[in-house]
């Protein structure tokens, strides 16, 4: 089979990816074998490109937002059968007996392991999966457009949680912010912003680019500006989508008073000091978003169907993932790309 493979950490624009052919990987006794269909472009993969993040496995397949069908199941693999729709993310695999997964934090796992960073991931033609963290997914449900569901979208919904009061009276059990800021506009947060909006906040977005502004526009934003603009109103809550430390004390003085950040994303450049008066003070708090459970994908998929969340896509052939990074690097779309068979 055709597979992407991190040959050296480097900048994109070295080409650190080396298209090659692999054995189709053999399934294991509880995984699903996944034929391909369609995988998102996360910022992430490209993290593990560059080298942001360091490899955890040499020679990895990146892409962990796949939408697939069933090529071959594992000897006690009985909940799925072979043709079906899947989706693979990001959270591969947990031991489940750790105090935070019986807690349910399987998020936190210690020895939690991921798609495409761990494991080989869906920048190739086929992958595998633990049958119980894959995601059944409706036929009707488009390939492409689903693809970014499956991390953006699960991410993006993640950190809209931890902005959030606890509302045990919820249908999820939290309270969406009324007024929220997104720093950053890709395809994580045109999904989350897609989400606040039908459940009733009003969205201030600042961002680069005049491409990630006008979607903003078209999906409701109550405003758009530049990435240090102030927003019209003291912010209850912010989510940093862009990987940038400098945004954190802009994000911060756009806070009211008892205003939560919480900061999206498994990198972030350094963080400047910040000035306990003007940042900090009258309660705000910063929150970190580390990975997702299983739960939270469930209920952004259910969320997603229910108000007609939708990814604005642009496909890229697999043999074009290099092109599709250094696409996403530079800024040139908005919304999310997604590699296709070719």
């Amino acid at each position: 089979m055709r597979a992407w493979e991190v040959s050296a950490p480097a900048p994109i624009e070295h080409h650190p990816l080396r298209l090659v052919r692999k054995d189709v990987p053999v399934v294991g006794d509880d995984e699903l074998l996944v034929r391909v269909l369609a995988c998102g472009v996360c910022r992430t993969d490209l993290h593990v490109a560059e080298g942001d993040l360091p490899l955890h496995r040499d020679r990895v397949t990146p892409g962990h937002e796949v939408v697939g069908e069933v090529a071959a199941l594992g000897a006690r693999v009985t909940e799925f059968a072979v043709g079906d729709r899947v989706g693979v993310a990001w959270l591969h695999r947990t031991d489940g007996t750790c105090d935070y997964c019986r807690r349910g934090d399987e998020n936190l796992c210690p020895a939690s392991s991921y798609t495409g960073w761990d494991h080989d991931g869906g920048y190739a033609d086929f992958t595998t999966v633990p049958a119980p963290f894959a995601y059944r997914l409706p036929a009707d449900l488009d390939t492409v457009a689903a693809a970014p569901l499956l991390c953006a979208g699960i991410i993006g919904y993640r950190a809209l949680k931890r902005t959030s009061r606890p509302d045990l009276g919820a249908e999820f059990g939290f309270e969406i912010p009324h007024r929220l800021g997104l720093y950053g506009f890709g395809g994580s947060a045109h999904l989350c912003a897609q989400v606040a909006i039908a459940l009733g906040a009003r969205v201030h977005v600042m961002t680069r680019g005049e491409q990630s502004r006008e979607l903003a526009r078209r999906l409701g934003a109550t405003s758009v500006g530049a990435t240090d603009a102030a927003p019209p109103e003291p912010l209850d809550a912010a989510i940093t989508f862009a990987p940038v430390g400098e945004l954190v004390p802009v994000a911060m003085r756009a806070l009211d008073r008892g205003g939560v950040l919480a900061i999206a994303g498994i990198h972030l450049s350094d963080v400047p000091p910040l000035n306990y008066q003007r940042e900090l003070f009258y309660e705000r708090e910063i929150r970190s978003v580390t990975a997702n459970t299983r739960a939270d994908g469930e209920e952004f998929l259910t969320l997603a169907a229910r108000h007609g969340v939708h990814a604005t896509t642009h496909p890229y052939p697999l043999s074009g993932a290099d092109e599709a990074l250094a696409d996403l690097k530079a800024g040139r779309f908005d919304g999310a790309a997604v590699l296709v068979p070719d």
